[in-house]
């Protein structure tokens, strides 16, 4: 027998014992990583268990929607009637003014020449009336015309008047009691006219009341003017359209300005009331309701909530504002427009981006 014969065996068996080795190592280790993966599920799904328990136990709102800060009155933006120079800003920012109030004029030269040339014709065509015999019919209806252009000449004058109490009192020349005084006068002139506007329709209702003759319809011609150029005169002022505080003031003095909504002179904002207009997604429109309490967040006071209530809800649904980016599409989300009005003197400011969070 050879050697090569003799050795065969032996090499057999070790190839054997090498490959069943093998084997159990195999085995082994996917005994250890099986195991392993186990603990890993079970590990991971108590993990799971703990961050649900924990993510359910914070949220304790039923929705959320961005909004925007704002005055209880919102934003009131006010402009020009019509084209001119500015000759006068009466206020500066952070004022209160009341609704009336001079807030600007322009200039009013040309105005104030054609009321007073309307108001002389006026006066000259009045004077050509009384001279002449006119008919005993219409003495009441007659009577009643004069008296509720007077009054209206008296209604003018008073708001003037207060007018210029009010601007003298921010300049310091002038007092409390003189602008009470003025608006007490602009009262009584604004009852004296609407009594006299009664009387009138009375008298005008009246049957069988013969028509003005020449001399009468070219009296009531001349005091349409005199409206005309009041109502002329009258645009040249910028007043408040509500009371509240001056929140900006773009508006200089020498400027020139014209009638645009994109162009305000002055924004106004009733500030004794802050608040927020959310818009909720449609989805969550069923969890609102008007007194419902909610819980502001805003970027700029990290770490704060701001307590509120919801004041109002809009009637329908409308386009996105706040959150809208780009082109809208066909598939954006409506929302609903909310009032929350916010508890205390909050340090938010109009103009400010929060979250509301609905209870």
């Amino acid at each position: 027998m050879s050697i090569d014969e003799n050795d065969r065996p032996r090499r057999g068996g070790i190839i054997a014992k090498t490959f069943f080795l093998l084997l159990a190592v195999g085995a082994g280790a996917f005994g250890a990583i099986a195991l392993t993966h186990s603990d890993l599920l079970v590990a991971k799904g108590s993990d799971d268990v703990i961050k649900n328990e924990v993510y359910e136990s914070k949220i304790d709102w039923a929705a959320a929607a961005p909004g925007r800060i704002e005055p209880k009155s919102g934003l009131v933006r006010v402009g020009a009637q019509l084209l001119g120079r500015i000759a006068e800003v009466n206020v500066k920012l952070n004022d209160k003014v009341e609704e009336g109030e001079l807030l600007i004029r322009l200039d009013d030269e040309e105005a104030r020449a054609r009321l007073q040339a309307a108001e002389t014709e006026a006066a000259s065509r009045k004077r050509e009336r009384d001279a002449q015999p006119l008919d005993k019919a219409r003495d009441e209806l007659r009577t009643a015309e004069d008296n509720v252009f007077s009054a209206e000449r008296a209604l003018t004058n008073a708001r003037f008047g207060l007018e210029y109490e009010l601007q003298a009192e921010r300049q310091g020349t002038g007092s409390a009691a003189r602008v009470a005084d003025a608006r007490d006068d602009l009262a009584k002139a604004k009852t004296k006219l609407q009594k006299a506007r009664a009387t009138y329709a009375t008298a005008q209702a009246k049957p069988d009341v013969p028509a003005p003759n020449r001399l009468e319809s070219a009296l009531q011609a001349a005091r349409s003017d005199v409206a005309v150029a009041e109502a002329l005169l009258e645009k040249t002022r910028v007043r408040a359209p509500v009371a509240g505080t001056v929140l900006q003031l773009p508006a200089k003095a020498g400027e020139m300005v014209s009638p645009s909504p994109e162009q305000s002179l002055v924004v106004l904002g009733d500030m004794s009331v802050v608040r927020l207009k959310a818009e909720v997604d449609e989805i969550d429109v069923s969890k609102i309701k008007v007194g419902g309490r909610v819980k502001v967040k805003s970027n700029a006071y990290p770490g704060k909530e701001f307590d509120g209530t919801v004041a109002d809800l809009a009637p329908t649904l409308t386009s996105p504002q706040f959150a809208l980016r780009g082109a809208r599409r066909p598939t954006d989300v409506e929302v609903l427009e909310v009032t929350v009005d916010l508890e205390g003197n909050p340090p938010l400011l109009p103009g400010m981006r929060a979250d509301a969070f609905f209870k």
